[in-house]
């Protein structure tokens, strides 16, 4: 082969390399809310092998136990806010995710959380932090946990917005107000990174009760038992069997300011209102590529040109762009190889 083909084919093999790269990185964002518990981290606390509950013990049947170590990466990676146009109806609490169909199981036994209408304080694990906007959903009156889940049983608007909440031991913690509901429901959130497209979801199955909560007093009876968040140990004894990163809590928020004890310097307690429309309408235009492949430890989608759906969180998409940066010096660098090539064997000639 001649050296110019020679360059030319390095200048080729390393511009694909350098593109393959925007997606050789490992997404680090894991996480899963705690207060309300959410099924999977109900599930994952309860024993993935021999779970306690009727309601864990079929979702284990019907998705493996791997799913239930994996309990902080229930996401779609390529979100980007299409969260309703990407995730089907009857597969919110997967995310559109088969390898955890065994949460859209349609029944009234999942554990809950007791909670009481009013003031309440959430707590949201996050196992590798970073900057996002939560927005929490609770369903309508007349839920019926029997039939699957869809985008239309959930109220409109979500009761609870933020962006950038503080974080105190490796939690998000922040506060809202939860509706005035009696009986059976279910809380869902949506947690959208704004340094990439990609989102986490969950579905936490609630008994509200007028006098009830964690606080103390009696709830509406109900057949399911109480749920309970994982604990410190239970985590670090699972993680060995994980399949997803579990970043830690130190270089990296000081990399992405999530792991500050305050809400970040700026941060709008609620979203914009406009932010809730985008996301609350199932027909918004999709910036990125669409795709609800949940990748736990795969990269995030590149983010769209023009960062509009990242925007909206809160955050800035610099990450991304410093990884299109490095492919760019890569293919720059072959570039000069092959001009370098070129000019020598002319000389020669």
């Amino acid at each position: 082969m001649s050296p110019r083909r020679t360059a030319a084919s390095a200048v080729t093999v390393t511009a694909a390399l350098a593109l393959a790269g925007l997606t050789a990185v490992p997404a680090a964002a894991h996480g899963s809310m705690t207060d309300p518990v959410s099924r999977v981290s109900a599930c994952y606390a309860e024993g993935p092998e021999s779970p306690d509950s009727a309601a864990c013990r079929a979702a284990v049947a019907a998705s493996g136990a791997q799913a239930f170590y994996d309990w902080n990466a229930v996401n779609v990676a390529n979100a980007a806010g299409q969260h309703r146009r990407l995730i089907p109806d009857g597969e919110l609490c997967s995310a559109g995710n088969d390898r955890y169909r065994g949460l859209d199981l349609a029944r009234a036994d999942w554990p809950a959380s007791r909670l009481t209408p009013g003031t309440h304080t959430f707590r949201y694990k996050g196992t590798a932090p970073h900057r996002g906007s939560f927005a929490l959903y609770v369903t309508k009156d007349g839920y019926d946990p029997s039939k699957p889940l869809a985008w239309s049983d959930l109220e409109a608007e979500p009761f609870v917005t933020v962006t950038d909440p503080r974080m105190e031991n490796g939690e998000y913690v922040f506060e809202g107000t939860l509706p005035k509901k009696s009986g059976r429901h279910l809380v869902y959130s949506v947690w959208q990174r704004s340094d990439s497209p990609e989102a986490f979801y969950t579905c936490s199955d609630v008994v509200f009760g007028q006098d009830g909560g964690s606080g103390g007093g009696t709830a509406p009876a109900d057949p399911a038992p109480t749920a309970s968040a994982p604990s410190e140990e239970q985590i670090a004894e699972g993680r060995d069997e994980s399949s997803v990163e579990h970043g830690g809590h130190g270089d990296e928020d000081a990399a992405t300011g999530a792991g500050a004890t305050a809400a970040a310097p700026g941060a709008p307690a609620t979203a914009p209102a406009a932010d809730r429309a985008r996301e609350t309408s199932p027909a918004a235009p999709a910036t990125a590529p669409a795709s609800r492949e949940a990748v736990p430890h795969a990269a995030s989608a590149p983010v769209p040109a023009n960062g509009a759906e990242l925007a909206e969180t809160g955050g800035d998409a610099s990450a991304p762009y410093l990884a299109v940066g490095g492919a760019a010096a890569l293919a720059l660098g072959a570039a000069v190889l092959f001009g370098t090539v070129r000019r020598r064997s002319g000389a020669r000639r």
